[in-house]
């Protein structure tokens, strides 16, 4: 079987668990929405999580991915695990003892630290922010934890433990709401953040500690080659993999600044961007990373390319139309989801304005977290790191032109973002040619040009669809907002199937492929 197939049969059941995750994910948002609508506590609440996240993606979330994975699944490739577990032990032991100095740190300093997520908030807010920012301190150091468990799951390609672990923690944190909120406010939604992090770390133990039974132990072998090796490529991925979390801290902290509910519009514009982001370029990216490190450590130049450039193709095709489709149906998907209890209609109109500035950069966003992988893959950061500082300071001054040149507050903040991550994209896969030579940059173009074709007629029919049910419907009731959204989808995804298979595109059979039932039943992915 070729790696595309066997790439396809992974992917789909990673996808299906992903969309459990940010399903869940999204009806978190809803859930802080109804009960506490988008006012100066939520902006609070939402910026508090930024710097704890960035702990995260500092020692764990990039160094993992870009540094760990590689080395530790090119030990695996060449038949040598007791080894691989060596360099784990000294890797996590490192980690472990990093995380609670830093955790305990940034606790202490939180006071300090506090204008870096929220410079406007003042008084009450201030405070607020401080209190959720040390117990967050405490859930990414579980959080970072399951982390470290994750990349052994996915350094031996299994995949469901990883995707269940943040089912359980976005289940925690609605537990929290719905059972806490009346007694302790916002903070409910802290405490179950705790809980859910402590789930997310013990779904990962079984699966690890019979991996390395006899083989880990608490090791600080600091000298060994590998290990070396990993904080190499570690050092520049860090900056690479943090571009998202610490750009998206840059523009949270503006708009704390800005009108009340501008951090939460920006919130939930991302939340319903990523919903597509997170199932497809994510899940893509999780079964590519192992798969391309190990045909890079067989120096398999072809087979990478094929897999590559498959990923890539297959992702864009899904995410070019979610992009039009979230512009289009913006304002609906948003009343139907978010629009009762505390949430108003302005507010609607808030997020609605994030979701379609959000969109502009969805496909790029999704290319640049494949291209992250591939980089990853061929351990070679140096290249990731240039990237990516130019882009956290792209983002920063177009985020502060826009807000100065024109009058769209929040929106101006996301549209600077989704510059950034098109120039982004541009700047990996021109920097990916040097590696790999030919990109077969005709047929990556060709599938764009058709993918925007087709998405152009679908948003066509699903924005008039949506529009002639929302005159017949009562757009007060749940029943009418379900109606209009899904008059526009239907005919959205139908539109965009029929104009793909008229085009022939081929990357319409490997999404397919990816949802086929059969998936779930391939045995490498569920171990």
């Amino acid at each position: 079987m070729s790696h595309s197939r066997r790439m396809a049969r992974t992917a789909g059941l990673v996808m299906l668990l992903i969309l459990a995750s940010r399903l869940l994910g999204l009806v978190r948002e809803i859930v802080i929405a109804k009960i506490f609508g988008m006012t100066w506590e939520t902006d609070v609440f939402r910026n508090a999580f930024n710097l704890p996240d960035l702990m995260y993606f500092l020692l764990v979330g990039g160094g993992l991915n870009a540094a760990f994975i590689p080395v530790f699944t090119s030990h695996l490739a060449k038949g040598e695990e007791d080894e691989a577990w060596r360099v784990a032990s000294t890797f996590f032991s490192v980690t472990t003892v990093a995380l609670v100095a830093m955790a305990t740190l940034g606790a202490l300093l939180t006071p300090y630290l506090a204008p870096l997520v929220g410079y406007g908030f003042a008084g009450p807010a201030r405070d607020l922010l401080i209190d959720l920012m040390r117990i967050l301190f405490g859930a990414v150091f579980f959080t970072a934890l399951a982390g470290l468990g994750m990349g052994v799951h996915k350094s031996y390609k299994s995949f469901t433990a990883p995707m269940v672990g943040p089912i359980l923690y976005n289940g925690a944190i609605i537990a929290g709401a719905f059972t806490l909120a009346r007694y302790i406010g916002i903070y409910s939604m802290a405490v179950g953040t705790v809980v859910g992090a402590v789930l997310n770390f013990a779904a990962q133990l079984p699966f690890f500690v019979r991996k390395a039974a006899g083989r880990f132990r608490p090791r600080f072998d600091l000298g060994h080659p590998s290990l070396i090796r990993i904080f190499q490529l570690m050092g520049p991925s860090v900056v690479a993999l943090s571009i998202f979390q610490i750009s998206f801290t840059i523009s949270a902290n503006l708009a704390s600044a800005l009108a009340e509910g501008s951090a939460s519009a920006l919130r939930i514009g991302q939340q319903l961007v990523q919903l597509p982001l997170g199932i497809f370029a994510m899940g893509m990216g999780t079964v590519l990373l192992p798969t391309l490190s190990e045909l890079a450590a067989q120096r398999d130049l072809d087979a990478f390319r094929e897999t590559f450039s498959t990923g890539l193709r297959a992702v864009l095709f899904i995410t070019i139309p979610a992009a039009f489709g979230l512009a289009v149906l913006s304002v609906p998907i948003v009343r139907l989801l978010f629009e009762s209890g505390e949430f108003t209609a302005a507010d609607t109109q808030m997020a609605a304005v994030a979701v379609r500035c959000y969109a502009v950069g969805l496909g790029a966003q999704a290319a640049g977290q494949i291209l992250v992988q591939v980089f990853s893959a061929l351990q070679d950061t140096k290249a990731l790191v240039r990237v990516s500082l130019l882009s956290i300071v792209t983002n920063t001054a177009l985020s502060l032109l826009l807000l100065y040149v024109t009058p769209w507050g929040h929106g101006a903040l996301a549209l600077a973002w989704s510059v950034t991550v098109i120039l982004n994209a541009v700047h990996y896969l021109r920097r990916l040619r040097r590696h790999i030579g030919n990109i077969r940059f005709v047929p990556l173009l060709r599938s764009i040009v058709q993918a925007s074709f087709a998405s152009l007629v679908m948003a066509v029919g699903a924005g008039g669809a949506a529009h002639a049910v929302g005159m017949r419907v009562d757009l007060g009731t749940p029943a009418g907002r379900l109606l209009q959204v899904s008059a526009g989808v239907v005919v959205g995804v139908v539109l965009y199937g029929i104009t793909a298979l008229a085009l022939r595109m081929p990357e319409l059979r490997f999404a397919l492929s990816a949802f086929r039932r059969r998936a779930a039943r391939q045995p490498s992915s569920s171990e």
